[in-house]
């Protein structure tokens, strides 16, 4: 076993709060300090983040690629192409965690993806079976299933208290996304 700098563990950050993608980019911001290098591959989500543009300024340190589109996925499930979209992302997740590139790997909003039926759990466990032992793994989104959260090292529940959107504030370019 090597030191505990190089052990890498699995983190998931849930919960109604905001917050989940953002801590996972201040980790990869963080581990770009160190000359690490992260990919995260988001899912649900194919539209210009605010975070999609700032981090052009620390490639190669940090990789981001989206497996969704421009719009909601309805709560009734999926269309095939979402359903597509979201297996080619795990595949190319799965590839970025075990090909030695990486440091860091996020699966942002992995667990929205397995909430609407995207994806499977028994899926997303085998890409957790085989993360090498020195890549941390991060995955985000609300509604964590269970076997995850006993899977996983860390697990961080962000909790909403007071939100704009209770005021009819709507999603801000800069603040939000």
């Amino acid at each position: 076993m090597g030191t505990q700098e190089s052990l890498g563990l699995i983190q998931v950050y849930t919960g109604d709060g905001k917050g989940k993608t953002s801590a996972a980019l201040g980790l990869a911001v963080r581990a770009a300090g160190w000359g690490m290098k992260t990919y995260m591959g988001q899912f649900m989500k194919g539209r210009e983040y605010g975070e999609l543009r700032a981090v052009q300024a620390l490639a190669p340190f940090i990789t981001i690629e989206q497996y969704g589109r421009d719009g909601f996925v309805h709560v009734t499930g999926g269309t095939p192409e979402d359903i597509a979209s979201a297996r080619s992302g795990l595949e190319a997740a799965s590839d970025a965690l075990i090909n030695g590139e990486y440091d860091i790997v996020v699966l942002d909003e992995i667990n929205v993806a397995l909430f609407f039926e995207l994806l499977t759990v028994e899926e997303v466990l085998q890409v957790m079976d085989a993360k090498p032992p020195h890549v941390e793994l991060i995955l985000t989104g609300r509604r964590v299933p269970p076997e995850l959260i006993e899977k996983a090292d860390l697990v961080t529940e962000m909790r909403e208290v007071k939100h704009p959107y209770q005021q009819g504030i709507a999603a801000r370019r800069g603040i939000e996304y």
